[in-house]
């Protein structure tokens, strides 16, 4: 990587800011999560301390890391990438810079109200609608600046990327203030189906098109290869603008909902193998023949293992809901351990390659230490995939157990003590992946441009910059 000492982050403040912040609540969020992995195993720890408990700190963890981390690298990473897809500059940083200060506003009022009490009541959707409300304003500048920049743009054609970003960017809208504001003018079944449409699409439609547009430029740059098919990426971004609007309700399978809606969901979400394939085969063909660059990069390591967990996850999820498979993992740690691959393994995979990508292009320096990202992957892989797959195991067998009548519903929870406590220590080598990365990254931003006779250390350049 070539670095220019006369030229600093401060050209691309928003995208770096973003990244900063989102990589301190990856860390902060994600400890809340582990310190609530405790309390399954330790009942009583911090017990007595009522900001503390269980039932605050959870939905803390949960917003935390979509919000928090997830979508604030996502934000950050699409102001780094949509200038270079479109040959100009963001179209306004000071506008940027006030996106990303607002935005952290919110993610620290969220800090204080959860633990103090502060809930709107519905899966995803707890942040206290004033602050809500704010995310809807973030929301507006963030798409402003996006679309301006396309618009402005100096290459003719469209990447495949932006088609994605900007499908995000405009369902993000629609489904934020479904499921955090329209919701509450429902009541019964109908306000539950409008919960679980906001649940299942905060994944399939706000962090599948931001995170697999991103890997679509990502794969081939860091690779240094042709996309394999423009085309086929092209029926992806389609089906999913088509298919996945009508999956949320898989989550209510056998429930008190319409057998009709029932029926339409599993058959949506059977479909979704059309977009998922051609996600699949275009980023593995796409590095067909670079295998040896894979073993050696920490970014195609993430890109990759995240594809390998993308895959997994949207295999799992048209299987639960069917109605038969549905009848044993609903409501499990199945479900807990299906969804933590999705945002963790695929889509927090993604985020941490660009910001391994992106971050020292933005800074202009190399990368603090190649080493420290390849620990910090081999981490969050052998980490993650042991916590997914005790909850997988433990919560089959979990569902299989509730549907037996004869075992008190109390030694289902003594059942699963051993992996939860599986899932605590797993979590705990998932955690200093994250700190490894966190820390790397600070690095990174903060170590001083090197002088033009240091710039081509290899220990610390990545591979492929």
């Amino acid at each position: 990587m070539t670095v220019d000492v006369k030229r600093t982050w401060r050209e691309e403040p928003s995208a770096a800011l973003f990244i900063l912040s989102a990589s301190f609540f990856f860390i902060v969020t994600t400890l809340v999560g582990l310190t609530n992995a405790t309390k399954f195993v330790l009942p009583e720890f911090m017990g007595n301390i009522p900001w503390l408990e269980w039932g605050r700190l959870r939905p803390l963890h949960t917003n935390g890391v979509l919000f928090g981390w997830l979508l604030a690298v996502d934000m950050g990473l699409i102001f780094f990438v949509v200038p270079r897809l479109c040959g100009n500059k963001l179209w306004s940083e000071k506008l940027g810079i006030l996106t990303v200060v607002l935005f952290d506003l919110v993610i620290l009022g969220a800090v204080f109200a959860f633990p103090l009490g502060g809930n709107a009541g519905m899966e995803y959707a707890e942040l206290p609608q004033y602050l809500a409300a704010v995310v809807v304003v973030v929301w507006v500048l963030f798409g402003l600046n996006v679309f301006a920049t396309v618009l402005t743009r100096k290459h003719e054609k469209i990447y495949v990327s932006l088609w994605y970003i900007m499908g995000g960017v405009i369902w993000t809208a629609f489904v934020y203030i479904t499921g955090n504001f329209v919701a509450h003018f429902a009541s019964g079944i109908n306000q539950a189906n409008l919960n679980w449409f906001y649940v299942h699409n905060a994944v399939g439609l706000i962090f599948t098109p931001l995170g697999i547009g991103l890997a679509y430029y990502f794969i081939p740059k860091q690779s240094q290869s042709p996309l394999f098919s423009h085309k086929l990426s092209m029926v992806g971004f389609w089906s999913i603008a088509f298919i996945y609007v009508w999956t949320g309700a898989h989550h209510m399978i056998n429930g008190p909902i319409s057998q009709w809606l029932q029926t339409v969901s599993i058959l949506f979400s059977v479909m979704l193998i059309i977009p998922v394939w051609t996600v699949i085969v275009n980023f593995f063909a796409t590095v067909s023949g670079k295998w040896d660059r894979v073993r050696q990069d920490p970014v195609l390591k993430f890109l990759m293992a995240g594809t390998t967990f993308y895959t997994l996850t949207c295999f799992q999820g048209p299987m639960h809901s069917l109605r038969t498979v549905s009848a044993i993992v609903s409501k499990t740690d199945w479900i807990v351990g299906h969804a933590h691959m999705a945002v963790l393994g695929a889509f927090s995979f993604f985020a941490i390659a660009g910001v391994l990508h992106g971050l020292p292009r933005i800074v202009h320096k190399p990368l603090y230490s190649v080493r420290l990202a390849n620990t910090s992957f081999w981490l969050l892989f052998t980490g993650g995939l042991v916590f997914f797959a005790g909850l997988w195991i433990g919560g089959f067998m979990q569902g299989l157990q509730w549907n037996d009548w004869t075992i008190p519903w109390i030694d289902t929870v003594k059942f699963m003590r051993p992996f939860w406590m599986t899932r605590l220590f797993a979590g705990m080598v998932v955690y200093a992946g994250i700190f490894l990365f966190f820390y790397n990254v600070v690095r990174t931003f903060s170590a001083p441009v090197p002088a033009p006779e240091q710039q081509a250390r290899p220990e610390v350049r990545p591979v492929g910059a």
